[in-house]
């Protein structure tokens, strides 16, 4: 389970939350009810969103209506041998979240990050992630290209990760780097995904360093999984570097 932020982590963050609200209106992203301290959502939208729950695959977190009796593998990924071992999204497929993640990314709403890093901690109640928490396996965001970095000002994979450090102690580490510049996934298959992302990463010094230290897992953090093309060409080159073991944690599944 997600370890509480120290005292003096609450103070600090209190007073970003009163300097956000100076600089957007303090309103519920769903709902538009006014709101205070930088919250994002409402207490009735946040209850509302629908979050991952049994069935569901234990690879990629797609989840399944019905009874099914223990761990299984969606016929997605019954076939398919990923490098990371598996995914956790916090939260299915659902128009407002995905509508809060878009506002994120494209109208650099940086305030929503908070809520969506939130949201994704909820992973961790996943007792799969225990050895993540007790062995400190660092939170790794996945990079964007210099170009797009440069284009968006931020990486919001990088904003949610340092949501999830502060509520679950885990460090932080930029271990890998995005060396060559894609197209866009969106509209490709899964072999052109894979094709399109073949050598586009590399470990950091950061990472390495990470892994002369503590090299026994890496919990790899994004925004959404789709078909996972993206993070699993990420999990190939950390454990490429050193890295054990590699985990997903996401928001949201695409």
């Amino acid at each position: 389970m997600p370890t509480k932020p120290r005292p003096e982590l609450r103070g600090w963050r209190r007073l970003v939350s009163r300097s956000l609200d100076l600089l957007y209106p303090p309103s519920c992203a769903v709902c538009r009810v006014d709101l205070t301290e930088g919250r994002a959502l409402c207490d009735v939208c946040n209850d509302d969103l629908p979050r991952l729950a049994a069935p569901f695959c234990q690879s990629c977190g797609e989840t399944f209506e019905g009874q099914i009796e223990g761990p299984f593998a969606c016929p997605n990924c019954s076939h398919l041998k990923f490098s990371f071992e598996f995914a956790r999204p916090a939260m299915v497929r659902d128009d407002r979240t995905l509508d809060m993640i878009h506002r994120l990314k494209y109208t650099r709403e940086l305030h929503l990050a908070k809520d969506l890093g939130r949201l994704a901690a909820e992973s961790f109640s996943d007792s799969r992630l225990a050895p993540a928490l007790a062995e400190k396996w660092p939170l790794v965001p996945v990079p964007l290209h210099r170009r797009r970095f440069q284009h968006r000002h931020f990486n919001q994979a990088e904003e949610i990760a340092r949501e999830l450090s502060a509520r679950t102690g885990l460090p932080v580490v930029k271990a890998i780097n995005r060396i060559r510049a894609t197209e866009h996934q969106t509209a490709l298959t899964r072999a052109q995904r894979l094709a399109n992302l073949r050598g586009a990463f590399q470990i950091t010094k950061s990472g390495e360093q990470e892994i002369s230290q503590n090299p026994v897992g890496a919990v790899l953090v994004d925004d959404v999984l789709t078909t996972g093309s993206t993070v699993d060409e990420c999990a190939k080159i950390l454990r490429r570097a050193g890295f054990k073991r590699v985990v997903i944690v996401t928001v949201m599944r695409g």
